[in-house]
């Protein structure tokens, strides 16, 4: 039998493969939670990225515990591995390092594939590798029970994520008075959104808190106590705002939510609009009197140059405008590094990189036919949708963050109970730590690789608003809540992806979804489980059934 504390280095492998997978996961999957926030406009790429920094971190350390267990030990029994506890540790070892591998690759490349079905292909490859097919538990409490998940996850955030969409377009945007019915459905929806949020983390029960053991009655009370509370702040706080920003035009800041009863009124929007235009040409005009005159002729042949380029290109239209959107993230990246000068100041660009990034697709040639065949509604009823767009992305990171850490502590989890214990159970709790660990390292992957996928995401799909953010939102974030709640460590990817596409349907009809892109997401789904397997299973092959040179 092992002893405890045997085999440490396999634990310390464990530990930064562990960390490469949730860095992964989160440069990958961080697009579903905030892709369409960007994409209305409602939160820019850095204001994401500081969000999501708290709410990933605070979803794997306050709900991260019950889908961890799922990937430590339903999929594989463990039984299997009752009398050599050692070749658990080197198959989840192995399982991380098919499923990083796989994970940071497609992360690089931009391909939103599902993290889930990532470490759960690579547990079972390592499985098959090990003790045969008939080792992995096919039965709908392991295998079974977590791929249905994965066709029924994006139906059901589809067809929520709708009816909150078509409730909203019918009750709100097609009213012969939208922005009267807005001011009084935003109170209603900050209620919804506040109250599922509460429920499922006094349901689910904190770690450290006997949360799990209170009466249903007294969880759904203190849940509504807790939503009618941000009900009153929006009649008394948001609603308030909205009329002076919206119906006034005010010139107010986001901040000046919490103390808008005691606001003195401010200037109109247009006037401050007026001004900075006014400010804009006043500095155009002072760089143009204080350049030279070397300057200016230089200028002045780099704009003939870039004409008679224009002039002699023979690509189409669509390309000609995908290459100018390369060639000016080019110059935009180049034009940030020069002007780093020192190494403090690229230090500072190298950090930062991840969060300068354009992901809207807003003007990209070959978007233009499915933008235009959505519906446009009132810019003014839509803006008022971005508050709760925005509590919807952080509901969504948060249930992404509790559900999506398991892919990478799980078998972190597992690794460290044989460490420790020196033999094989399924009753040790995930400790903190490790949730915490694993919650650090998804936000250090989101805010320095998460927009490649993010350029897949969002706009990419459909044209995006506050109204149809948040319809996809919570769609996503109930079902992924909801199953999380279960044990099913449902992807991420699949939810938002179905509740896209339904509201892009409810939007603008067939045309006003790119069918290519989520053919080619559908595909990577596919392609992502025998990938992970096979790099996985073969490691783990290779490290079982190599020659041993110990007499």
């Amino acid at each position: 039998m092992m002893e405890p504390h045997e085999f440490t280095w396999i634990f310390g492998v464990t530990m930064v493969l562990a960390f490469m997978d949730a860095f992964g996961i989160g440069a990958n999957d961080v697009a579903n939670a905030f892709a369409t926030s960007i994409s209305s406009g409602s939160l820019t790429l850095i204001q994401a990225c500081v969000c999501a920094v708290f709410t990933e971190f605070l979803g794997a350390l306050l709900l991260g515990n019950q889908t961890s267990e799922t990937i430590k030990s339903g999929i594989v029994p463990l039984d299997s591995f009752a009398e050599r506890p050692e070749m658990l540790m080197v198959g989840m070892m192995c399982a991380l390092a098919g499923s990083a591998s796989w994970v940071l690759f497609a992360s690089r490349r931009g391909w939103p594939v599902s993290t889930t079905h990532s470490i759960v292909g690579a547990i079972i490859g390592m499985g098959i590798a090990g003790y045969g097919a008939d080792a992995v538990d096919w039965s709908w409490s392991g295998v079974g029970g977590i791929i249905a998940s994965w066709f029924l996850s994006p139906l059901i955030s589809g067809i929520i994520a709708a009816i909150i969409y078509m409730l909203i377009k019918y009750c709100v945007l097609k009213r012969q008075n939208p922005v009267k019915w807005g001011l009084v459905t935003v109170p209603i929806f900050f209620f919804l959104t506040t109250w599922i949020e509460a429920f499922y983390i006094i349901y689910k029960g904190a770690p450290g808190t006997n949360a799990k053991k209170l009466d249903i009655g007294i969880i759904m009370g203190i849940a509504f106590g807790i939503g009618g509370f941000f009900l009153l702040f929006a009649l008394f706080f948001v609603v308030p705002w909205l009329r002076r920003r919206v119906i006034d035009r005010e010139d107010l800041r986001w901040y000046h939510v919490i103390i808008i009863p005691l606001l003195p009124k401010r200037p109109i929007i247009a006037d401050a609009e007026d001004q900075n235009e006014e400010a804009k040409d006043e500095k155009a005009d002072n760089d143009s009197q204080e350049s030279t005159p070397d300057e200016r002729i230089s200028e002045k042949e780099d704009v003939v140059n870039e004409k008679k380029k224009d002039d002699s290109a023979t690509v189409s239209g669509k390309e000609k405008q995908s290459l100018k959107e390369e060639h000016a993230h080019a110059d935009q990246q180049d034009k940030w590094w020069k002007s780093a000068s020192g190494i403090k100041n690229r230090l500072v660009y190298v950090l930062l990189h991840g969060v300068r990034q354009d992901v809207r697709n807003l003007n990209s040639a070959h978007l233009s036919n499915i933008h235009a065949a959505a519906q446009v509604y009132d810019s003014d009823v839509e803006y008022m949708f971005s508050f709760l767009q925005v509590i919807t992305a952080l509901v969504f990171s948060f249930a992404h963050g509790s559900n999506d850490v398991a892919n990478a502590v799980g078998p972190l989890s597992a690794v460290f109970s044989i460490w420790e214990s020196g033999q094989v159970s399924s009753k040790v709790p995930v400790p903190i730590w490790v949730l915490a660990y694993g919650g650090i390292a998804l936000d250090i992957g989101l805010s320095t690789m998460g927009y490649h996928v993010m350029r897949r995401m969002g706009n990419n799909i459909t044209l995006f608003s506050p109204t149809r953010g948040f319809s996809t939102e919570l769609g996503a974030a109930v079902t992924i809540l909801t199953c999380s709640q279960l044990g099913l460590p449902v992807s991420s990817t699949h939810c938002a992806t179905g509740a896209t596409a339904a509201v892009g349907l409810c939007n603008g009809g067939f045309r006003a979804v790119n069918w290519k892109m989520l053919a080619w997401c559908m595909f990577a789904w596919i392609v992502t489980l025998p990938v992970a397997g096979l790099i996985s299973g073969c490691l783990y092959a290779i490290i079982i059934y190599s020659p041993s040179f110990v007499v």
